[in-house]
């Protein structure tokens, strides 16, 4: 038996990257000691999946992020640097990522150390604490990729990159380790020198494939099965009437124009939406007003079960995050992604490249063009055909199961 840390930031939208939180109940149900490591908030969500959790103080992420300012009183390029350093400072702020590393080495203190650390793929702490406790690392939904020319990259990103390589080589000295886990040239990040895991497939990173590295394995990941009844609200819905599922997941919930102009498209188009808000609280006549925006027959809900509303729905309307697009592609749901920040508009551009549906901009939106595109995929009998083909594809590679092994593998030929 084996002895697991699966280390995330503490939101919920860490725990999947597409099948993260399931490989480690994978791992369990095979005869593992599994343990999610994170900060308290995420302490139910995981117990709700039976999995032990240990708590740590700090896990270096920065979370909430500082309020944003006006962009309208600065110049568009200081607007283009300070959206780049806000990106870096989440996951490189020298202050919290030396807290979450001497959390995570207190944590080995109490508990003893682990046979390998399961790392969401922005946690700098992880992955700095792993060299220090000399234990393997694993990155778990995101791929290895060799370091960028910086000749390719924009006067203002040779900046940021100058800037995150002396906080990275700072917390290097600090911490008196080599850096293994780190890539070190222009934008470092981190790389595990065993294993990365995607749950997604080759195809999907096509535009990156020059720059994969060896150490990258595609895992792909299956529908999950339903464990609950439906909703009565969901099946109150008659069975012939499409669906078309619109959400921002947890953290971009706020922006209710993009809901309402969303319901609209889908209406127009022949579908019934599906909004789920979240649960950020929302101001009583800001919902009022939403409320009033929405075509009639809209579900408002703050939350829907992908299992049971995605096999119902023609199309899924979304801020491109990857738990998001993963369970719309393993559904075989085409998708129309409109990104709001960071890795999203990756998401996006993948969704595009891949024939799976469109990548809109927020500027598409206030155009129009959310109609039209709405109104394209939901009478393309050839994007849907895609879609499920592409979701065989997914399956076929195994999920969260091959990624236990590989893991398994992985940890056995680094400690041995």
């Amino acid at each position: 038996m084996a002895t697991f840390w699966f280390v995330s930031a503490p939101l919920y939208s860490h725990t999947d990257w597409g099948g993260f939180l399931k490989t480690a109940k994978v791992l369990q149900a095979r005869g593992h000691d599994v343990t999610w490591v994170s900060e308290a908030p995420l302490a139910d969500a995981i117990a709700a999946h039976d999995l032990a959790f240990n708590a740590i103080e700090h896990t270096g992420w920065l979370w909430p992020p500082p309020p944003a300012p006006d962009l309208s009183q600065l110049s568009p390029q200081e607007a283009v640097m300070l959206r780049y350093t806000r990106a870096l400072d989440t996951w490189m702020s020298v202050d919290l990522v030396t807290k979450g590393v001497e959390s995570l080495l207190q944590l080995a203190d109490e508990i003893g150390k682990p046979d390998a650390m399961v790392i969401d793929p922005f946690l700098s702490a992880a992955a700095l604490a792993a060299e220090k406790l000399d234990v393997p690392l694993i990155v778990a939904g995101w791929p290895a990729q060799g370091t960028l020319d910086e000749n390719s990259l924009f006067p203002v990103q040779r900046t940021l990159s100058s800037d995150s390589q002396k906080r990275l080589f700072g917390l290097f000295e600090q911490f008196g380790l080599e850096g293994v886990n780190f890539s070190k040239g222009t934008a470092p990040s981190i790389i595990s020198p065993l294993l990365h895991i995607t749950y997604f497939t080759s195809q999907w990173y096509m535009g990156e494939a020059a720059h994969m590295l060896l150490q990258t394995r595609h895992v792909g990941g299956t529908a999950p099965q339903p464990t609950s009844p439906a909703p009565d609200w969901l099946n109150d819905i008659p069975q012939e009437q499409p669906l078309a599922l619109i959400t921002l997941g947890t953290i971009f919930s706020g922006d209710l124009g993009f809901f309402s102009w969303a319901a609209q498209a889908a209406a127009r188009a022949g579908l019934l939406p599906i909004v789920a808000i979240g649960w950020h609280p929302i101001e009583p006549e800001k919902k009022v007003e939403l409320k009033r925006a929405l075509p009639g027959g809209t579900r408002l809900v703050n939350w829907a079960p992908f299992e049971h509303v995605l096999p119902r729905s023609r199309l899924m309307i979304h801020h491109g995050g990857m738990g998001t697009t993963h369970h719309a592609i393993v559904q075989g749901v085409p998708q129309i992604v409109v990104p709001h920040a960071a890795d999203q508009r990756i998401q996006a551009r993948r969704v595009a490249q891949s024939k799976l549906g469109l990548n809109l901009t927020a500027h598409d939106v206030r155009q129009g063009q959310l109609f039209e595109g709405t109104k394209a995929l939901a009478e393309a009998d050839w994007v849907v055909e895609n879609c499920q083909r592409f979701a065989e594809q997914m399956a076929s590679l195994g999920g969260p199961a091959k990624a236990a092994e590989l893991i398994l593998k992985a940890t056995q030929s680094a400690t041995t």
